[in-house]
């Protein structure tokens, strides 16, 4: 069983990249269980056909965990996809990891932690009292970075890419880097700059997301790429994706750049 981490700045298309990921692993004939970790809950929505399905902890919160039985919390979407919404605090009242660690108690609990590759779709802040969990609690194996060629985006990922460093060590088990996703806000030079990155912190780039309508179209329709247009060269992107996280066996500890680094890194490929 693998078990990988989506992690990114917020708003970088980590649930579009994860929910499309899902999908296309699902349409290979896998068993996929798909986590999302995000007080918005959105994670799996365009695998369920646009559903908000409670969370976990938001039932854990009404009812305790002792009363919830499976089918409340892990609902079979799109190629067969289990999805879970972990859930998250009220606004303005600090998680501190509650969600994610309720999720993975309950789910282990009833058995359902499992599958041939679980994808974890986390929260981006890496302020966040959760982000750092399935890291830390040995869950998230391997751990993929979302980025665009924004400094902001990169700023977030070479920060992450510095928590893999610090809790690979921590870690009952080992996570480790596995890549960079590249998803593309169509800058000039974008693609080698996002690669050049990936090898300055020791890893390399698996898959570059060109930025396309048909996502748009497929999320208006309340649909995955994969099931919205699954003739469309954007579908066919989401499934090299999966035939490299499947096939992926090169992990590394990631090597983060300094400030100066990374904005000299930047300089030198966006025209001014």
């Amino acid at each position: 069983m693998k078990q990988i981490a989506l992690y990114g700045k917020g708003g970088i298309g980590k649930s579009t990249t994860s929910a499309n990921l899902s999908a296309a692993l699902g349409e290979s004939g896998l068993d996929i269980l798909q986590i999302g970790c995000d007080p918005k809950h959105d994670s799996t929505r365009m695998l369920m056909h646009g559903e908000w399905i409670p969370t976990v902890l938001d039932l854990v919160r009404e009812r305790g965990d002792a009363g919830i039985a499976v089918d409340e919390v892990v609902f079979r979407g799109y190629a067969g996809v289990r999805c879970v919404e972990a859930g998250g605090p009220e606004p303005g009242i600090g998680c501190a990891g509650r969600g994610i660690i309720a999720t993975f108690q309950l789910l282990e609990r009833l058995g359902a932690l499992d599958g041939d590759v679980i994808v974890y779709d986390v929260l981006g802040d890496v302020v966040c009292g959760g982000f750092a969990m399935p890291m830390r609690e040995g869950y998230a194996e391997e751990v993929y970075l979302v980025t665009s060629g924004e400094l902001m985006a990169l700023y977030a990922a070479n920060n992450i890419a510095k928590a893999i460093t610090r809790l690979s060590a921590r870690s009952r088990k080992k996570c480790a880097l596995a890549g960079v996703i590249c998803n593309s806000k169509n800058m000039e030079g974008e693609e080698d700059l996002v690669r050049e990155f990936a090898s300055m912190i020791n890893s390399e780039m698996v898959a570059c997301i060109p930025r396309s309508r048909t996502v748009t179209l497929s999320e208006l329709n309340r649909q995955t790429v994969i099931e919205y247009a699954p003739e469309s060269e954007q579908a066919e992107v989401y499934r090299r994706l999966a035939r490299t996280v499947v096939e992926n066996d090169r992990t590394s500890i990631p090597t983060p750049l300094t400030i100066d680094e990374l904005e000299d890194l930047a300089r030198r490929f966006v025209q001014v």
